[in-house]
C-alpha cells in the first residue's frame, strides 16, 4: 500500500502547545493518511500517488512530550495537519474573533477571580473564617485556579497577554489600596495578616507578580510555570496553615519555621505539582513520562521546601524566593 505522508506543517498554529525552555532537537515525519486498499487493487488505476514525505526540527523533552490531538483515523481524502487542533484548545482565528474570545476569557477568569476573594471577604465579616485563614486560602486557590484556566485561552502568540491582564489588576487594586488611595477593608482583611493597608504591598502583591511572571515567560510553553506556581500556591500555602496548627517542634535554624510546616510544603508542593501536571495531561495538551518525571518534581519540592525554611523571610519574601528558586532547578531538572 502505497502512504501518503504530510510533514508538521511550519505554519500549524496548533502544534506544541507547550514546548521546552532547555530541549533538544530532533528530525520527525508523520504519516496522516493512507488510501483505501480498493484504490491499489487495480495495476493499471489511473489513481496516481506521490509520497511526498519531508522532515521538519520539533522541540522535545526526554521526560515531558507535548503534544497535538491523537492521530485521525484513515480516511479516504488527506486531512492537513494544519485543520486539526488540540483537544481543549480553541483555534486561532482571524484577528477580531481572536480578541473578542480572548477578551471574554479575560473577562471571565476576572469575574471568578473577583467572586472568590469577595466570597472569603464575606466569610471573614461574618467570623466563620478567621483572618489569617481566610488570607492562606486566597493564597492557595486563586493561583491554582488561575493555572486551570490557562487553556481556556486560544491559542495565539497575544493569549498570554491577555491572561496575564488578570492578575495585573489585582496589582493595580493592592497598589491602590496598598497606598491608601482607596479603602477595601474587605480586601485588607481577606489577604493581610494584621489588617494593615501597607501589608499589600508585600506579599500579596509580590504574589501576583509572579503570576504574571509565570504566564507571561512560560506561559503553556514550558512545565516550569506549571510547576513553580504550584509550589508557591499548593506547596507555601498549605505549609503555612499547617504549620501554624501543628507547629510546636521548630527547625533549629529557623525558629519561626517549624517541622511540620516544611514537611507540609514537601508533601502537597510535590502533590499539586504532580496534579496540575496530570491536569494538563488529561485535557490533552502534554504527555508525561512518569517515571522520569516524578522523581524530577520530587527534587524541586525538596528545594523549594528548603529555601522556604532559611531565616531570609525578612529579606526576600517566600512569594519570591520558593517560586524563584522552583523555576531554577526545574530549568535544570528538565533539562537533564
Amino acid at each position: 500500500m502505497i502512504l501518503l505522508s504530510l510533514t508538521l506543517s511550519s505554519n500549524n498554529h496548533h502544534l506544541l502547545p507547550f514546548s521546552s525552555v532547555c530541549c533538544h532537537r530532533r528530525r520527525h515525519t508523520t504519516t496522516l493518511f493512507a488510501p483505501p486498499r480498493h484504490w491499489n487493487n487495480n495495476n493499471n488505476s489511473n489513481h496516481s500517488f506521490v509520497k511526498q514525505t519531508t522532515t521538519k526540527d520539533i522541540t522535545a523533552y526526554d521526560n515531558v512530550r507535548f503534544l497535538c490531538s491523537p492521530p485521525p483515523p484513515l480516511l479516504a481524502v488527506p486531512v492537513s495537519l494544519s485543520q486539526r487542533v488540540s483537544r481543549f484548545v480553541v483555534p486561532r482565528g482571524i484577528p477580531v474573533d481572536d480578541l473578542l474570545y480572548n477578551g471574554g476569557a479575560t473577562l471571565g477568569v476576572l469575574g471568578g477571580a473577583y467572586a472568590l476573594v469577595s466570597a472569603f471577604d464575606d466569610l471573614t465579616e461574618r467570623n466563620i473564617l478567621n483572618q489569617g485563614l481566610s488570607r492562606k486560602l486566597v493564597h492557595i486557590m486563586s493561583g491554582l485556579l488561575f493555572l486551570v484556566s490557562w487553556p481556556i485561552f486560544s491559542n495565539s502568540t497575544e493569549a498570554r497577554y491577555f491572561a496575564a491582564f488578570v492578575p495585573f489588576v489585582n496589582f493595580l487594586r493592592l497598589l491602590v489600596n496598598g497606598l491608601s488611595l482607596a479603602s477595601d477593608e474587605g480586601l485588607v482583611k481577606s489577604v493581610t495578616r494584621e489588617g494593615d493597608p501597607k501589608e499589600l504591598l508585600r506579599g500579596p502583591l509580590y504574589y501576583v507578580l509572579m503570576l504574571m511572571l509565570c504566564a507571561l515567560v512560560f506561559w503553556r510553553e514550558s512545565p516550569i510555570g506549571v510547576v513553580s506556581l504550584s509550589m508557591m500556591c499548593g506547596g507555601d500555602g498549605v505549609a503555612d496553615i499547617l504549620g501554624r496548627r501543628f507547629g510546636s517542634m521548630k527547625i533549629p535554624y529557623n525558629k519561626n519555621k517549624s517541622w511540620a510546616g516544611s514537611i507540609s510544603m514537601l508533601v502537597f508542593g510535590f502533590l499539586v505539582s504532580i496534579g496540575m501536571l496530570y491536569y494538563y495531561s488529561i485535557i490533552g495538551l502534554i504527555q508525561l513520562d512518569w517515571v522520569n518525571v516524578v522523581p524530577r518534581i520530587a527534587l524541586v519540592s525538596l528545594v523549594a521546601t528548603i529555601v522556604e525554611s532559611l531565616p531570609i523571610t525578612k529579606v526576600v519574601d517566600d512569594n519570591i524566593s520558593v517560586p524563584l528558586a522552583t523555576m531554577a532547578v526545574a530549568s535544570f531538572t528538565f533539562s537533564h
